[in-house]
């Protein structure tokens, strides 16, 4: 039975894109049969693991224009990695989000369910807001996942998602679990990072992942590389690195 994850917060610049990209190359390497789903209309991941725009993207599934299978394209030099795309050119999936949406809340939903058979593990990638796109994408997701940074503001906008995903949950009748945070670019040598992470902790809800800074991230970007094989001059990801999403790679996927 395949299982869904979306990452999500209302706050730019947190690392979702990172993230959620780097758990699913992780999930394909460890050889499972993967699917990211680009959810922001800004295509972020698709352009990070595409050189080419593809026929078809996800707003032209949405739309009926063509089948879910004719859209997925597998992601070079990543064996079980698949990807439906949003390349945002006329901005297709953000003109489909404010027009047609508030009419079939639920086609995202449909969508997971149609390529639940095929693929073990989902992951939604979102854009930082919570409008009728990033709602429908949560009412799809077995799990969200909040990417934080380490500051006031994360903490904030943590505060607000979680209000927000208790009115989603009541409203649409969503079972969405969220009981995991990710602090991205954590720097144990910094003050503030700590108490961040000790706040994070206080309420013993959640539990609290710390990804390391690491400027692989942003060359394997620049590459449209996977992380986890790229290096530089012989350097690749830190070990700090991999063994944390080797970590929530196993803690989210588990049964």
């Amino acid at each position: 039975m395949s299982k869904t994850v979306a990452f999500h917060l209302q706050k730019g610049g947190v690392g979702k894109t990172t993230i959620s990209g780097t758990l699913a190359c992780q999930s394909a390497l460890s050889g499972k049969k993967t699917l990211i789903i680009d959810c922001d209309p800004q295509g972020n991941v698709s352009s990070w693991f595409l050189e080419n725009t593809p026929k078809f993207e996800l707003s032209d599934v949405l739309q009926g224009r063509c089948f879910v299978d004719d859209a997925i394209v597998k992601v070079p030099c990543v064996d079980n990695l698949y990807i439906l795309p949003t390349f945002g050119v006329g901005g297709t999936l953000k003109i489909y989000s404010e027009t047609k949406l508030a009419e079939e809340p639920y086609v995202l939903l449909d969508l997971v369910g149609d390529v639940s058979q095929k693929y073990e593990r989902i992951v939604l990638d979102l854009s930082p807001g919570l409008g009728r796109l990033e709602r429908s994408a949560l009412i799809a997701s077995d799990e969200v996942i909040s990417p934080m940074t380490s500051e006031v503001f994360s903490l904030d906008g943590l505060q607000i998602f979680i209000h927000e995903l208790s009115k989603l949950r009541k409203n649409m009748r969503a079972s969405v679990r969220h009981d995991k945070i990710i602090i991205n670019s954590f720097d144990t040598r910094i003050r503030q990072h700590k108490d961040i992470y000790a706040a994070a902790m206080e309420s013993g809800k959640y539990k609290v992942y710390q990804i390391p800074v690491d400027p692989i991230f942003r060359k394997a970007q620049e590459a449209n590389k996977c992380p986890q094989l790229f290096k530089v001059r012989g350097r690749g990801m830190k070990t700090a690195t991999l063994e944390a999403f080797s970590k929530l790679n196993k803690d989210v996927w588990k049964k």
